[in-house]
């Protein structure tokens, strides 16, 4: 049974016993049914009378009700719809610009190989062929493997000019592009393993990178350190895939470009700077005393002098953060999860950084920090201090300084919304499992520390200044081994 009438659609007692009739239910009456419809009909008439005062019905009031007013309306004879033309406004891989003349690109292309042997180039020539497609220098690598040149050594015109009337006619914007060179045929996301061969050629041609060439084992270690600081920093979501939302919301693209703009690599501290990778490595290389790329719960807990409780530790080594089941079988870090932890621990105001400690004090996984688990970690903060001959302060005091410093919006749970709305999670975090940072932050003036919050100015982040200070700290060492061992290499000849 349809009711095309729209007016008895809006009649809510009306629509339910139509369902109810729909659905062949007994108990609805069907004399019950029509003196409610003839009602209703009556009330609709009198209405429009009341609107039109000179118009008269045309049906009398108390005229009975036709079957055939519930019989459905043949859409034949019914007006159609007016159709609405609504323009497109969702475009996933770029929005299309109409005035572009691919043709003359594609000349310019062909004319470009013609000064090529052969009509072929290498990965080299392909950074002439990358800048008249108006992409950065560094995309040559992608577009020569994309274009067979991995398997062949070399990129014809045909094949490339192939490729890059797809990537014209299909992708419409750089993230697009950039994911379609890279990505495994048919995904529209980018993994780990795909950025290995951007990042081989920055090490092979980039001039603040020409010391490495000297040695290729540390050019795995600096690739995975990248790679890792990508997709800590883009891959929002923590799937292990890069999206093209994800990557066009981040500076990616942007500090790829600067690459063949600075010729020293350390200027670009996103990503890609040397000192900083020289930073983590050396850390690693510190707490991996058997140099077998991997370190236990045991290692880990020698970082900055204990400064980590066991407890943090142990749901690092939980899987709460870490990827892989090497972690849970073996109890072991690899060098890649180290990155996104050396880099958490020292910077935690990042959003990741707020995520990643968030997902190890949530215990139950529930997504709310309860009271029991805020207690749980300060507890072994209480014993260290009591070690330390530091009386602690009680839990009942210092949550009621936790809850006023987080302000969460629901008394008694905070949860990673009211962490990174209050900008204090650093604070936070440290007060229940880095005691060093804990009393550090103790002792500081609480003015100076409402003023780093208030401070919106482009100041360095806490892992820029962590890292420029280890990284002259480790200079300095190392020159000074240098020295003894000239001074002691002296002594020998001389005597």
């Amino acid at each position: 049974m349809m009711i095309k009438e729209s007016s008895l659609r809006r009649d809510p007692d009306l629509g339910g016993e139509l369902a109810f009739l729909a659905k062949g239910c007994d108990f609805v009456l069907p004399s019950r049914f029509k003196r409610r419809l003839k009602s209703f009909q009556q009330a609709q008439v009198q209405s429009k009378q009341e609107k039109k005062p000179g118009t008269s019905s045309t049906a009398p009031l108390n005229s009975p009700v036709s079957p055939c007013t519930l019989l459905p309306v043949n859409k034949a004879t019914s007006s159609a719809p007016l159709s609405i033309n609504i323009p497109r406004f969702y475009f996933p891989k770029g929005l299309p610009n109409v005035c572009t003349n691919h043709e003359e690109i594609i000349a310019r292309i062909e004319e470009a190989f013609t000064e090529f042997e052969d009509e072929k180039a290498n990965v080299c020539e392909m950074g002439k062929i990358a800048k008249i497609c108006g992409c950065p220098l560094y995309w040559k690598a992608p577009m020569f493997n994309a274009s067979g040149g991995e398997r062949t050594g070399c990129v014809s015109v045909h094949s490339f000019v192939s490729l890059w009337r797809k990537i014209l006619r299909n992708c419409h914007d750089d993230a697009s592009r950039f994911t379609y060179l890279l990505a495994k045929p048919g995904c529209d996301y980018l993994e780990q393993e795909d950025f290995i061969p951007l990042l081989q050629d920055v090490v092979e041609t980039h001039p603040g990178l020409t010391f490495l060439k000297d040695a290729p084992e540390f050019h795995s270690r600096y690739i995975t350190t990248v790679i890792q600081r990508i997709f800590y920093t883009v891959n929002r979501s923590w799937s292990g895939k890069i999206t093209l939302t994800e990557l066009r919301k981040s500076n990616f693209l942007q500090t790829l470009a600067l690459l063949e703009e600075e010729d020293d690599i350390n200027q670009i501290t996103d990503y890609f700077s040397y000192e900083h990778f020289y930073v983590i490595y050396c850390k690693f290389w510190e707490l991996d005393t058997d140099h077998d790329l991997y370190i236990s719960q045991k290692d880990l807990a020698r970082y900055s002098d204990q400064a980590l409780s066991n407890r943090i530790i142990e749901r690092i080594f939980s899987g709460a953060v870490v990827r892989g089941n090497e972690v849970q079988k073996e109890g072991r870090m690899s060098y890649a999860d180290f990155v996104w932890l050396l880099i958490s621990e020292e910077d935690k105001r990042s959003a990741t950084s707020i995520e990643y400690w968030f997902r190890c004090m949530d215990l139950d996984g529930d997504g709310v920090l309860s009271m029991y688990e805020l207690e749980y970690f300060y507890e072994e903060q209480c014993e260290r201090m009591e070690v330390m001959g530091i009386e602690p302060l009680p839990f009942h005091d210092l949550l009621c300084q936790m809850l006023d410093l987080v302000k969460p919006e629901r008394e008694g749970r905070v949860t990673l919304r009211d962490l990174k709305r209050c900008r204090m999670a650093h604070v936070f975090y440290n007060t229940f499992f880095n005691l060093e940072k804990y009393l550090d932050n103790e002792q500081r003036d609480p003015f100076a520390v409402q003023k780093d919050v208030e401070n919106d100015g482009p100041e360095p982040s806490d892992w820029d200044r962590y890292a420029a200070e280890e990284y002259e700290i480790l200079v300095a060492e190392e020159s000074g081994n240098e020295q003894l061992q000239e001074g002691f290499v002296s002594v020998l000849v001389s005597s």
